[in-house]
């Protein structure tokens, strides 16, 4: 079992508005959490554009989400045939996306 820390790929369940964001995870306390990637409607076309010759128009951002927002924190973890985000992007360039979302790769 992986435990939810720092560095960990995670989506967090966000209310007030109701979204979800994908991403790293920077920083969780009781104030709050820093992620440092995307809302999770925009990853797919995301990591198709890494991976395209396209101008790149969508790009990872930090947010602080106060804790009264959050809901739940979940792993980007694969289960069955569903294969993590992470994982996806690892299988297709043999790299870490943590690096791309925090600017230390391509």
């Amino acid at each position: 079992m992986t435990a939810i820390e720092v560095g960990a790929l995670v989506v967090v369940h966000c209310a007030s508005p109701r979204e979800k964001l994908w991403g790293v995870l920077l920083r969780l306390d009781q104030v709050g959490a820093v992620v440092r990637g995307l809302d999770l409607a925009s990853v797919e076309d995301w990591l198709r554009q890494l991976h395209s010759q396209e101008e790149h128009v969508l790009g990872p951002s930090t947010v602080f989400v106060p804790a009264h927002r959050i809901e739940k924190i979940a792993l980007d973890e694969s289960s069955g045939p569903f294969i993590s985000f992470g994982e996806r992007f690892s299988e297709a360039s043999g790299g870490d996306i943590r690096d791309v979302l925090l600017g230390e790769g391509s």
